[in-house]
């Protein structure tokens, strides 16, 4: 078993407040999910309606598959024209 797991930070500059925040965020967490079948939670920087801190991770049995979808994820997070990615990072074990 094979686990990938993807780190970003996010700049979301035209967000007002949390409530706009929130709403980016859960756009791009059901999105996700849906086309990808990953898991993702909110892991930092809940309070500050400008910044997001997410963590995405992925479990296949061969690290060929984990890669791809890594990969796809990452495409996949840049593309959002609603954030910024200040950083991001991925592991693999």
């Amino acid at each position: 078993m094979i686990i990938g797991s993807l780190s970003v930070h996010l700049s979301i500059p035209e967000a007002r407040s949390l409530k706009d925040k929130r709403a980016v965020l859960r756009s791009m967490k059901d999105r996700a999910r849906n086309r990808m079948n990953i898991s993702v939670a909110e892991v930092g920087r809940q309070n500050e309606w400008k910044f997001a801190e997410l963590a995405f991770v992925t479990v296949a049995s061969e690290s060929k598959a984990v890669q791809q979808r890594l990969s796809k994820l990452m495409t996949f997070v840049r593309s959002e024209p609603r954030c910024v990615v200040t950083h991001m990072e991925t592991e693999m074990g």
